[in-house]
C-alpha cells in the first residue's frame, strides 16, 4: 500500500507544516500542486494523482477542502478512488473514506452536493487579497496576476488600490 500525501496550498507557497504532517502520517510520496496559470489547471497534480492511483493505495491531505472548491468536487474525488479501489484520509479532522467513517463522510459531501447552487456559464473565484499581495510583492504586474488566479484585471486593480488605501 503506497501512501500519497497531497498539498494544494491555501496560499501561493506551500505550507511546511502541512507537508511535514503528511510526511509524518506515513506518505511515501507527497506532492505540492504548484499555483495554477489558469483555473483549468488548479487541480492538475490532483488529477494525476487519481488517474495513477492504484488499488489499496491511500491519498492523504490534511484538509478536505484541499481537495476541491465545492461540496461537488470533493465528492467527485472520492468517487474516483472508490472506482480505483483506493481511499482517502484527511488528517484534520482524523478521517477516512475507508471503513465505518467512510460512509458518514460520503453521506456528508452527498448533503453538501446537494444542497450547492448548480453550476452556471461562468463562474469565477473572487481572488483572495492575501494571493494578490502575494504576488505583487514578489514583483508580478496587475495583469499577470489577472492572468494567473483567473480574474479580471480591474479586479486586480480593485484590490490593490483598496490594500493601498488600508496600508495608508
Amino acid at each position: 500500500m503506497l501512501r500519497i500525501g497531497y498539498v494544494r496550498p491555501h496560499d501561493l507557497e506551500s505550507d511546511p507544516a502541512e507537508v511535514a504532517a503528511l510526511n509524518g502520517a506515513g506518505c511515501q510520496v507527497v506532492r505540492v500542486e504548484a499555483p495554477p496559470a489558469t483555473r483549468g489547471e488548479a487541480f492538475a497534480v490532483l488529477h494525476s494523482i487519481l488517474d495513477f492511483i492504484s488499488q489499496g493505495d491511500e491519498l492523504v491531505v490534511g484538509r478536505l477542502e484541499r481537495l476541491g472548491y465545492s461540496g461537488r468536487a470533493m465528492l467527485d474525488v472520492v468517487e474516483r478512488l472508490e472506482r480505483r479501489g483506493a481511499s482517502l484520509r484527511i488528517l484534520d479532522p482524523d478521517l477516512s473514506s475507508a471503513g465505518p467513517s467512510g460512509a458518514a463522510l460520503r453521506a456528508a459531501l452527498e448533503a453538501v452536493a446537494a444542497v450547492e447552487p448548480a453550476p452556471t456559464g461562468l463562474r469565477h473565484r473572487p481572488a483572495a487579497p492575501h494571493d494578490i499581495r502575494a504576488l505583487r510583492r514578489a514583483g508580478v504586474g496587475p495583469v499577470e496576476i489577472a492572468r494567473r488566479l483567473g480574474v479580471s484585471r480591474m479586479t486586480v486593480w480593485r484590490k490593490l488600490k483598496a490594500m493601498e488605501a488600508c496600508e495608508a
